[in-house]
């Protein structure tokens, strides 16, 4: 039996999350939110259909998709009013793993070969609600698709018999035991619908009762049982936290047997306090949730590496890493791009926050947004006319011109270097 997963789905109408695709009873005002709230209570994936009608609301639907993508460390599955390969092209810019294609619709049949071969069949799902459309359907969807999402309640095995495509069910049950049922089936990969989307939804509690039911669930296993670990002369070992994308150091804490396990269980970085000798889970009441990517044992097996995505500051003085007191050589590496980048974009920030007489800075940020967009203008241009010229000497020069000036408009904008990167990272 292959392991499960527990998907909460969003349906989006108006920028608001709607109870049902036909059903606009308002179940949160903040969808993102909401998302944030899936995400943190244990949800292993999450489904978002954008319900609108007109292009204008699905560009607004699409903004929020990336709101949810940064709030979020769970993947995404996101579809509706998909019309186009453009369509397509959005959402899963917008960082969905996948785009969902509804098979009810003829447009999306005839797409879906096109998107598929565009952008790869791992990154195109199948939602229906019919079964004669699977059975009509099956051979497309199995050449171009990974994923079905199956919105109907019916015989599950029989579905199972058609297509050997990991499904995802949709249903509108709040029956408990159908979920289970559901779960069951060899199949499905895992459940989605009102059961699973309730506000009240402790994720990681309904695993447990899914456990005890016999279902694999979807959640981290160790290859070592704690007993293999030397611990101090206390029986705890020290945990180094590291940023799972630039690999800086944030913090080091320590973990009890308990500590560990919860870690593993729930996906967040959890410890043991020396001082107040209990256990705690990073960003329980700060918000700043550390969500694990890996756990690793160092040779010695006596101190743990775990790569995690960092919610906020690690360090309680509000600093991201609790190591940013420099007390021997450089307080960065000046080989280091992004660390680089980081730097002059805070000192950018910092004149924005701080401002001081004869900055060039200051003056652009006096001048406004029209200023700046002249300022990126004539420096991407000057780019152009740089690199016409053999000595590359010039290209860097104007190249590092207009970075500053685009981190002058971020600044602005109040984008920063991590929602460039995440964004990169998703495409």
């Amino acid at each position: 039996m292959s392991y499960k997963r527990l998907t909460p789905c969003i349906f989006i109408r108006d920028g608001k999350a709607v109870r049902w695709f036909d059903d606009n009873t308002v179940l949160a005002d903040d969808v993102i939110g909401l998302a944030r709230q899936y995400s943190e209570r244990g949800a292993d994936e999450l489904i978002v259909f954008d319900l609108s009608d007109s292009d204008e609301e699905h560009d607004e639907s699409i903004d929020i998709l990336k709101k949810i993508n940064r709030v979020i460390s769970i993947p995404m599955v996101a579809g509706g009013n998909i019309r186009r390969m453009e369509d397509v092209k959005k959402i899963l810019y917008a960082g969905a793993k996948r785009a969902v294609l509804n098979f009810s619709k003829a447009l999306s049949i005839d797409m879906i070969e096109e998107v598929s071969k565009r952008f790869g069949k791992e990154r195109i799902a199948v939602s229906l609600n019919d079964f004669d459309a699977l059975f009509k359907q099956q051979h497309l969807i199995e050449e171009f698709g990974t994923e079905i999402i199956f919105m109907h309640r019916l015989d599950l095995d029989s579905v199972m018999n058609v297509t050997e495509i990991p499904c995802v069910v949709l249903t509108d049950t709040l029956e408990q035991s159908e979920i289970i049922r559901i779960l069951k089936c060899d199949g499905v990969k895992g459940v989605s619908g009102m059961f699973i989307s309730s506000l009240d939804m402790d994720f990681n509690k309904f695993k447990e009762v899914c456990i005890s039911e016999g279902i694999k669930m979807t959640s981290f296993e160790s290859m070592m049982d704690f007993s293999e670990f030397k611990l101090n002369s206390d029986g705890l070992i020290p945990v180094i936290a590291q940023d799972y994308k630039t690999n800086e150091v944030l913090m080091m804490a320590y973990m009890d047997e308990e500590a560990f396990y919860h870690t593993v269980k729930t996906g967040r970085m959890t410890y043991y306090s020396r001082s107040r000798k209990c256990q705690w889970v990073k960003g329980e009441t700060s918000g700043h949730f550390q969500y694990v990517k890996s756990l690793s044992i160092d040779c010695d097996k006596d101190t743990l590496l775990a790569k995690v995505e960092q919610i906020g500051a690690a360090c309680h003085t509000g600093n991201r890493s609790c190591f940013y007191t420099t007390i021997v050589g450089a307080d960065y590496d000046a080989k280091n791009p992004l660390r680089v980048l980081e730097s002059v974009y805070s000192t950018i920030l910092d004149r924005r926050q701080n401002p001081r007489e004869g900055s060039y800075t200051n003056y652009l940020f006096d001048k406004g947004i029209d200023k700046i967009l002249k300022k990126v203008g004539e420096e991407a241009t000057e780019i152009v006319i740089a690199a016409k010229n053999p000595n590359p000497e010039e290209v860097k020069y104007e190249i590092s011109d207009f970075l500053y000036h685009v981190m002058v408009l971020m600044v602005e904008r109040g984008v920063t270097w991590n929602d460039i990167t995440n964004e990169l990272a998703d495409r």
